[in-house]
Parts: structure tokens; sequence; C-alpha cells
């Protein structure tokens, strides 16, 4: 029977769920206050946070100002730091020597195929795109932030996005969301789904609380999609024919001094059979070692993961460590029925690059922007989003195995990447394209791409992936990219002695705030 859409649940917390709901709940506000629309979040009381350290995507700002947070709050209780790109460390070779940056910047040029074909044609080549073009490079090596402390909330000198505490997050959204957003919050586990005749999530069956009904629910579980998954079974398509990382160890590092610098990127250090991540709080390090089981042992993983946090100034003696099994995947569809799964729920590929929260984002906001009006609409929301996102998920894994493929270390785990039945089809016609030109915006989907053209040209040519580049520059684009490099210079040396280190900018706002926007 045909109903107005007026409850929605949200099933689970954590990060996934509680960003959810503050999106939805910040879109929808006005269809809240005229009490035409509830929603309420229900979580688990018995499941701890895993509490990593974990990096957002340069949206995060405008997520996080639209649903009405102050930036300066969530800095203070979300040990929160600043974040302007990713560091990758010794991903070329063996030696463990070299790196390369993905910024978050969009230089002037980048999207046109203008800068990236002008630096492999009228440059030597030694220093690289990132550092001629952007200035993020050359502040994340001194640990400067992307802003002072008289910039406004979420206004500064370039993109940036976040290093967060994601247990410290979780607890931060929900006291938003339920104290000003008006999201109904329930502590109970779920014991049981029912189903309706046709299919469809009747209601949540609740220990000690009761049925919660709705009209749409949100399955945000995590890795057990007790929902989408397991009562509508929808099925899970694992890809670790494409990417093999399988596990990761995670560890908590304290800094030597509490002057001690705070990393300006994520950084990402080449391993035998993966990677480790390193992420910079302010109270701490978050890292992690990210590697495949079929190529090497968790006891091996561990020495090295210890073996990196002493020569990167912390105690790998001392610390403990926890081990997290995944299966990179995602589910054959996201949305059935009433119900779509956000977070973990829909699946999970690797935490390099840091997409999942970007794509809880991404997943949230396209929920409030087109939430049907009627149940028996919910079918076209159903198959927009199982378009959408089929094709972000496809475009992420393709980004994140582009990492691997052009990495010369010769380990059974990088020389696998490097097979080429391990790598998808699309991936390998755009790679063989690139050898020709370079990745231009017409390479992707104009709208909603999840990484763009500057993205993968940062890579490509990061990683020194050789290039024969057929088409030629005019004079008159010659002089614009010249400029732009001129700029650029001007602009890294204005930025450098003006800007604080993201420590001492940390501990300004901690003493004083930033101010309002």
């Amino acid at each position: 029977m045909t109903q107005k859409i007026q409850n929605i649940a949200i099933i689970g917390g954590g990060t996934a769920g509680w960003l959810t709901a503050g999106i939805l709940a910040s879109r929808l506000r006005n269809r809240i206050l005229n009490k035409d629309l509830t929603i309420t979040l229900c979580e688990s009381p018995n499941i701890p946070t895993i509490g990593v350290g974990e990096g957002t995507w340069p949206t995060m700002p405008a997520t996080l100002k639209k649903m009405g947070i102050s930036e300066t709050d969530f800095i203070r209780e979300c040990d929160a730091s600043f974040k302007q790109g990713s560091k990758f460390n010794g991903w070329g070779n063996d030696s463990g020597q070299g790196f390369y940056y993905h910024p978050f910047d969009t230089p002037v040029g980048m999207l046109e195929g203008l800068i990236p074909e002008y630096w492999l044609q009228h440059t030597n080549q030694k220093s690289s795109l990132a550092q001629l073009f952007s200035p993020q490079e050359a502040l994340c090596e001194a640990h400067i932030a992307p802003k002072s402390i008289t910039h406004a909330e979420y206004a500064g000198e370039g993109i940036y996005g976040y290093h967060l505490n994601a247990g410290a997050f979780s607890k931060f959204l929900q006291k938003h969301c339920v104290d000003r957003l008006a999201v109904n919050h329930i502590l109970a586990d779920v014991v049981d789904v029912s189903l309706t005749p046709s299919g469809d999530i009747n209601s949540v069956l609740l220990h000690e609380s009761g049925e919660l009904k709705a009209d749409l629910f949100i399955d945000c579980t995590g890795f057990k999609s007790l929902l989408l998954g397991k009562a509508l079974g929808v099925p899970f398509k694992p890809v670790t024919d494409v990417l093999f990382a399988d596990t990761a160890l995670a560890a908590q590092v304290n800094y030597p001094s509490e002057t001690s610098p705070i990393s300006s990127c994520t950084q990402s250090t080449a391993q035998t059979a993966g990677w480790i991540w390193d992420i910079g709080l302010p109270t701490r390090r978050g890292t992690g070692h990210v590697f495949s089981s079929q190529h090497t042992t968790t006891e091996q993983a561990e020495i090295d993961l210890r073996q990196y946090i002493n020569n990167t100034g912390g105690c790998g003696d001392d610390i403990s460590v926890r081990k997290i099994d995944f299966t990179a995947g995602y589910r054959d569809k996201f949305w059935h029925k009433n119900c779509v799964a956000v977070g973990l729920s829909a699946g999970f590929l690797e935490p390099l690059e840091a997409s999942a929260l970007v794509l809880v984002e991404l997943a949230a906001n396209f929920i409030a922007e087109q939430l049907p009006p009627t149940t028996d609409t919910l079918y076209i929301a159903e198959k927009r989003f199982n378009d959408k996102f089929k094709y972000r998920w496809g475009r992420a894994i393709d980004f994140l195995k582009l990492h691997y493929i052009l990495s010369d270390r010769n380990t059974p785990f990088w020389q696998d990447n490097r097979s080429a039945n391990s790598i998808p089809e699309r991936l390998q016609e755009l790679m063989q394209l690139w050898q020709y030109q370079v990745p231009k915006v017409s390479d992707f989907e104009t709208a909603g791409e999840l990484f763009q053209a500057a993205s993968f040209q940062f890579v490509l040519y990061g990683s020194q992936f050789k290039a024969n580049i057929l088409s030629k520059l005019t004079p008159a684009e010659v002089q614009f990219a010249t400029e732009q490099l001129n700029k650029n210079t001007v602009k890294t040396d204005r930025l450098l002695s003006s800007l604080p280190s993201n420590r001492v900018l940390l501990n300004k706002i901690y003493q004083f705030g930033l101010s309002k926007v």
C-alpha cells in the first residue's frame, strides 16, 4: 500500500551511522521541524569503536559546515588535525627511497591536461609535478598548516581535509545530532528483522526495546550488514583478485615530546607485502600495516610495523597491536527494496586514499537529495543509487590498483599486482591510452566522479610513469603554464614564510579558537 515516507531508521552508529544521520537531518531539517519526518538511529551499546586515526577528503569541511558544526569544537573534541594530501614513501622500488605526493589541490590547467603536458615536455622532471604546480608538497614537507589562526572557520589558503580520532568523532556527531538536529537515539541490540510478504523490511526487533518500524531503513551495521546482507540476502562481491590486501595491524604511537611535528599529510610507506599508514593527530600518531596474508605472515607484518615505528621516532617495542581482518569488495546491490547500505555494510576496499568516509558522505547526500516521496517510488531511487555507486566503487578500485601497478618493487606481492589478469579491463585500456596522452577530464564522468583527472596525473607522474605525449603545446599554452609555475613558486614562498606549523596552529585553536564564519 502506497504511503508517504515519513520515518527513516538508521541501524548502526559509528562514524557511518552518525555522519549519515547528521547529513540527512541537516538537509531535511524543515521536514523534521514541521513534524513531517523523523530520523531514528539505533545502535548497539555493546560494540566498541576501532579507534584508529582516520583520514578524510577535502569534502569533509563543507559537510561539517552544512551540519552547523563549529570547526573549533570539532578540532578540540575529535583530536583532529589538518590534512592536505597523501605522501607515498618508497613505492617506486625495493630501495625504499623516494616519494611522491597526491595533494588535494587541483592547479589551474590540470583538468584539461595542459599542466602535466608542460611538465612532461618542457621541464627536466627532476622536480615533481606536485612540487612545481602546488604549494602543498612543500607545506607538507615542512609540516605547515593550510591556514592560520586569523582565518575563519572552514577558510584557509588551500583545500584541506582532516585527520581525526574516529571514536571521538562518532561521539561528537552523536551529541550534535541528538541535541541540535532532533535525531532520535535508541541504544539496543538488533535481535531479528521482520519482512513484509513482498520482501521489504517491516521492522527490526530490538532487545528489551520492542519493535522499530520505518518506511526506509539505512544499514550502518558494518561488516555484518545485518539488514541488506543478512536479512535481505544481497550477496557480497569480493574483488580480492584485484586488491590483495586483507589484513591490517593497527597501533597508536605516542610522540617523543609535546612539541613533535604533526604531519600535514597521510603517509603511506611501501612494505614487502603491503604498506604502512601513518596519520598524525594532535595527541598521537595512528599507524597500521595493511598487507596480504597470502604474501606474508601476521608475525612478519608485525615485526615490520614495529621496526617502522622505531625508525620514525616511536617505541615499537612498547605498543599494543590490534588485528583487523577484511575482505575487499562490495554488495551486489547497495539499495534493495526499502533498505540502503552505507559504510562498511555496503563494502570496503582498503584504507589507501581514505575513500571510506567520502563514500559515506556521497551516499548520505544522495539519499537526502533524492529521498523518494512515497514507498511506491522507492524503486526509482534504488535504481539510480545502484547505478551511480556501482560506477563509483568500480572507479575507486581502478584508482587504488593504479598505485600498485606503477611500482617497480619486485617481491611476489608487487609482482602479482602487476600481473595483467589482476588489472581491471578499463584500467588496462586507460593505461594504454595514457602512454600517448595525459589523463584529462574527458576520460571521466563529468559529474560525481570519485577521483578526477588531477588525482590520476599526480599518481602517474609522481611514480615516474613514462609517457610519449604525441600532442604539442602551442606557444600560448607554454606561456600560460610557465606563468602558473611562476605563480606557484611565489605562492609557495609566501605560505612557507607566513603560515604556522600544524602543531602551532592546533595549539592556538585549543587556546583561542577560530573566528566563526
